[in-house]
């Protein structure tokens, strides 16, 4: 789950809810927010059966604020190979956004065992499978990017390992519509998660 707000802190009755429902991977977007990285340290310490994460890190000096905050691992929607050098080096997962088949290409050549397939709703969700017969072996794969819980199962069985969701659960009803995907869910895959990897559940 990808949850955004203008502080993490207003993020507690969300947090909550998906706790109560068994998610245990959730990621905060980044701010350049002077609270945020203070904010983030609270939310750890409020909910330690949580593995957070940040998404939307495109930069070094995101990077260092999500090593600051103590969150387990980094999304980002792009494939920079400074970043993830970097994130190496400091011993935090970090998991780049591709799109094409040169970044997959690229991705696997500096050893990213897992990546974010951004925007998945621009491209469906055969994209992936299809990628196989030219490439190869492919990444753990997470798709994310404007995908809505209908969009979930067709997303898993056409190759996937995992999904994220974010805005498509705002609102009313929105718990209620994830405690039923949950409950539909293929069990998840934790032989084919990477070493490091911050995904061990089908629904990210």
């Amino acid at each position: 789950m990808v949850l955004r707000a203008e502080q993490p802190l207003e993020l507690v009755p969300r947090l909550t809810a998906l706790a109560a429902l068994g998610l245990r991977h959730v990621e905060i977007a980044w701010q350049n927010h002077p609270r945020w990285v203070a904010q983030c340290l609270e939310l750890r310490h409020v909910f330690p059966q949580l593995r957070l994460g940040a998404a939307s890190v495109c930069s070094l000096p995101a990077l260092q604020m999500v090593q600051e905050a103590g969150l387990s691992f980094a999304m980002s929607p792009v494939l920079s190979p400074e970043l993830w050098c970097e994130a190496r080096r400091s011993g935090l997962a970090l998991v780049p956004g591709v799109y094409t088949p040169s970044e997959v290409q690229q991705a696997r050549a500096l050893g990213c065992p897992a990546v974010k397939l951004f925007p998945a709703s621009a491209l469906g969700p055969h994209y992936w499978r299809q990628l196989r017969a030219p490439l190869g072996d492919l990444p753990f794969c997470i798709a994310a990017g404007g995908l809505r819980p209908a969009d979930v199962l067709p997303w898993l069985d056409a190759g996937v390992e995992a999904v994220a969701l974010g805005g498509g659960l705002d609102g009313p009803g929105g718990v209620e519509c994830l405690r039923s995907l949950l409950g539909r869910l293929p069990p998840s895959p934790p032989a084919s998660a990477p070493p490091g990897s911050p995904l061990h559940q089908r629904l990210h």
